[in-house]
């Protein structure tokens, strides 16, 4: 049977939780009476309402289906994201004998000691194309290889012990992360089938934001007996049934949905449709990531090419081609030059390809963020540019704060923590739409009916100076969201065509009748 066979009548509660005294509750949580609905003194559905009485069954039937077609994807998605959040703490077990030395020593080896090391205990043909020092004091410096051993967009890195040189181990990295988390990263992005499967998290990022600020309109434009119901669910009393888990979905939704739309606008930023019209956008209003000149012989200068959608795990610029055969005045006064100049938090050098010098960059994204950046010429370590955090524009300042945050990187544990709480809350949230939907069924006794979805026609009562700027802003959102916009379109072909089989139905058992 499909979705919308089913009648549309108003189910009591009392068939739900076996309370007589219990009213009727509709999608939204209404308590009017189902009496009250069918009343002949009702206003005739032709009659167009306005301001939230118009809008609101428009929003119920919108958040029914977004509900009930991509919440799996969102089910699937937060997940993932759960087993994301939890990888940075596994990294820091799971690899503890690479990240951290035995015994903390007195004053570090140069890195250009640490660099030779790691050239003899990496696999033939590879070429080192940066350092990251030691960050604390019991860590590991990180010399990162291109090597043929490892995929096209992976690196080889060694851990050196900057007391000793000695080589603690060797792991195939991307970006900065480890091989757990590279690999949940991408299971979280593309569940492991490459481009084709990021059209799965795209979809869910797309329409996670819709769903939520669609859901909290609704709960709190819902009539309630007391303010306290708002915030915190129902757990005493005569709320049972369907009345009891729509409380918890809409009190979870509540406290959930400024956290969801953020993940779902930043995560929009690298998926590969929506996040394309971003950065398009991004670059025509001035907001483009700069990046350091490191050009020789050029002038100073930022150029835009921060690639800050370029995956999950963000290499920012680990992947470089190997060093030229020319003078240089090597990785450690190239590095004291950029300590001078106040790069000193956390740095990562790329050594100088062709042409160019070093790029040496602080990576301390968390608060307060250490991001400024500076190019060494490695013929006579002068700094040859110099870029400021504190001079990104401010759409690149809050793109970068959105992704690091997505990433679980700006607040550390407490914000690996959050991550954590919100893939539970979406799960949960799902797992209760759906309950709140089988119990919609029109009868108990029939296991396999559907719960009945919320009215059609619901766009016939709006005011036409509401409809036609929400047609005009919908259309804008779904070209510049392209699977949102595919997505709803194939949304509303669907329910036409069910909505036209109903309709011949309906006829025939008419014609029958007669």
């Amino acid at each position: 049977m499909a979705i919308d066979e089913v009648p549309d009548a108003r189910v009591p509660d009392t068939a739900e939780s076996g309370n007589p005294d219990t009213p009727s509750t509709d999608t939204s949580g209404s308590d009017t009476p189902s009496s009250a609905v069918a009343s002949p003194s009702a206003a005739p559905s032709s009659a167009r309402a306005g301001g939230w009485a118009a809008l609101r069954p428009l929003l119920l039937r919108m958040h029914f289906y977004a509900g009930l077609l991509i919440a799996p994807l969102l089910f699937l998605a937060a997940a993932t994201g759960f087993l994301y959040a939890l990888s940075f703490q596994a990294e820091k077990i799971l690899y503890a004998h690479e990240l951290t030395v035995d015994r903390v020593g007195g004053t570090a080896l140069p890195l250009g000691k640490q660099v030779e090391a790691a050239q003899h205990a990496a696999p033939a043909g590879g070429k080192v194309v940066g350092v990251w020092p030691a960050p604390e004091a019991d860590a590991t410096t990180r010399v990162i290889l291109q090597s043929p051993t490892v995929g096209e967009d992976e690196n080889l890195t060694v851990f050196v012990d900057p007391y000793t040189a000695e080589v603690r181990g060797q792991l195939t990295t991307s970006g900065d992360a480890l091989p757990l988390r590279a690999w949940l990263s991408e299971f979280h992005a593309s569940l492991q089938l490459g481009e084709f499967g990021r059209i799965y998290s795209e979809l869910a990022a797309s329409w996670l934001w819709i769903v939520a600020l669609g859901g909290l309109a609704l709960w709190i434009g819902r009539r309630r007996a007391r303010k306290a119901q708002l915030v915190l669910p129902e757990r005493k009393g005569r709320a049972s049934g369907r009345r009891r888990t729509l409380s918890w979905h809409g009190s979870v939704g509540l406290w959930s949905a400024a956290g969801l739309v953020v993940l779902s606008a930043t995560g929009l930023t690298w998926s590969t449709y929506a996040g394309e019209n971003i950065g398009r956008l991004q670059d025509r209003v001035g907001g483009a990531t700069p990046s350091v000149s490191a050009t020789l012989g050029g002038g100073a200068g930022h150029g835009a090419g921060g690639d800050e959608h370029a995956g999950h795990t963000m290499p920012d610029g680990t992947q470089m081609p190997g060093m030229p055969a020319t003078a240089d005045v090597g990785v450690d006064k190239a590095v004291e030059a950029a300590r001078a100049a106040g790069v000193t938090d956390h740095v990562q050098v790329t050594l100088p390809a062709k042409g160019k010098g070093y790029v040496i960059k602080e990576r301390d994204r968390q608060v307060p963020v250490h991001l400024d950046s500076v190019a060494v010429d490695p013929a006579d370590g002068r700094v040859m540019d110099e870029l400021r955090f504190a001079d990104y524009p401010v759409l690149a300042k809050l793109t970068r704060f959105g992704i690091d945050v997505h990433m679980g990187l700006m607040f550390g544990l407490v914000n690996q923590l959050a991550l954590a709480l919100l893939a539970v809350a979406v799960m949960f949230l799902v797992v209760w739409g759906y309950r709140m939907w089988w119990l919609r069924r029109p009868t108990k006794d029939r296991l396999l009916s559907f719960g009945r979805p919320q009215p059609r026609g619901a766009w016939r009562k709006l005011p036409v100076t509401v409809l036609l700027p929400l047609a005009a802003v919908v259309a804008v959102v779904g070209w510049f969201v392209p699977l949102l916009g595919i997505s709803l379109l194939a949304f509303v072909a669907v329910d036409v065509v069910l909505g036209a089989v109903a309709v011949r139905r309906g006829r025939g058992a008419t014609a029958e009748a007669r």
